[in-house]
């Protein structure tokens, strides 16, 4: 009996052992650096995504056209500018991975297998619990009352695509009517490069190049602002010189044009007239050698009425010679 009960004993002292390892294994690792530091990302991350969130509000200024623009404005300049980067880079991941499922999984049957499943398993449950029990498994697990969509959230989902799809027809139509010069060159350049990619890049990859210029083009702004700044400037300032150089080229040949052009004209304009006062010369020549003596001259007596012959009468002979 001794021996049994030193073995039991000798049992349970070994399984406090091992609970105390295991709780100290526990409290290690829960406690450690390794535990610490990601407990310390998950707050970070809690915060930049609650930033983000935060970040939704209309901005202050607005559009060339005075209209006031939506707060998914300030949210996608909060979301690309890499502020919050561990939320910038969610969203990234993110929009990747579903380019990718939809390129690489079969989403869609997967989708109608799911359905089909589920269908299955909770008709079977239903036949097979009023066969055995009078009472279907479905029924049991039936709410008492089905969930509906509050008015409320469905009017603030609404809401949010409206702001969604204005924010979207604004963008096009600053872009459009270059607001932002800049930013509608970019587009322009993007839109140039893809005409020549489509034909040999297929959609998704178009697709998940933009994501990634989206995204890593104000990255690499923000990170290089100072030398891109600098690049632009030199860059400007090389376009203007060579503008200016332009701009009084062509003054120049303006100016010889304008003279060479008035030269002419005034040419043609001497000539003109020494051909005018030519023809009027030859004219009045014309008309100074006709002499008076050239026309008849005027009588100068009245004109004499001759008497007129009386009627002769019937039967009688006019005479040839008047008596």
């Amino acid at each position: 009996m001794a021996d049994i009960s030193n073995g039991h004993a000798n049992g349970n002292a070994s399984v406090d052992a091992l609970k105390n390892n295991l709780a100290a294994t526990y409290n290690n690792v829960t406690s450690g650096p390794v535990a610490q530091n990601i407990k310390a990302e998950g707050a970070r991350t809690t915060d930049e995504l609650s930033n983000l969130a935060n970040s939704r509000r209309a901005p202050s200024y607005t559009a060339a056209t005075g209209q006031p623009l939506t707060h998914y404005h300030s949210f996608f300049s909060e979301l690309l500018s890499w502020k919050n980067p561990r939320a910038s880079g969610i969203a990234y991941l993110t929009i990747v991975s579903f380019i990718f499922s939809v390129r690489y999984l079969d989403v869609l049957r997967w989708g109608l297998k799911l359905t089909w499943m589920a269908l299955g398993v909770t008709i079977a449950a239903e036949i097979a619990g009023k066969a055995i029990l009078n009472n279907g498994f479905a029924t049991q697990l039936r709410p008492r009352k089905y969930y509906t969509v509050p008015r409320e959230t469905l009017d603030a989902v609404i809401g949010d695509v409206n702001e969604l799809i204005n924010f979207g027809v604004i963008e096009s139509q600053r872009i459009l009517f270059a607001e932002n010069i800049w930013a509608s060159a970019a587009i322009a350049l993007g839109a140039f490069i893809s005409y020549y990619l489509v034909k040999v890049v297929p959609y998704w990859g178009l697709a998940l190049i933009a994501t990634s210029v989206i995204f890593f083009a104000p990255l690499i702004y923000t990170t290089n602002q100072e030398l891109i700044d600098s690049q632009i400037q030199h860059a400007g300032e090389i376009i203007n010189d060579q503008t200016e150089q332009i701009r009084s080229l062509v003054q120049k040949n303006t100016e010889q044009a304008t003279q060479v052009t008035k030269q002419y004209m005034g040419d043609y304009t001497a000539k003109a007239q020494s051909l005018i006062k030519g023809a009027v010369g030859q004219e009045n020549g014309h008309k100074s050698e006709l002499k008076p003596t050239d026309f008849p001259v005027a009588p100068k007596e009245d004109i004499k009425s001759e008497p007129i012959a009386p009627p002769t009468k019937a039967g009688e002979e006019e005479p040839l010679i008047a008596a």
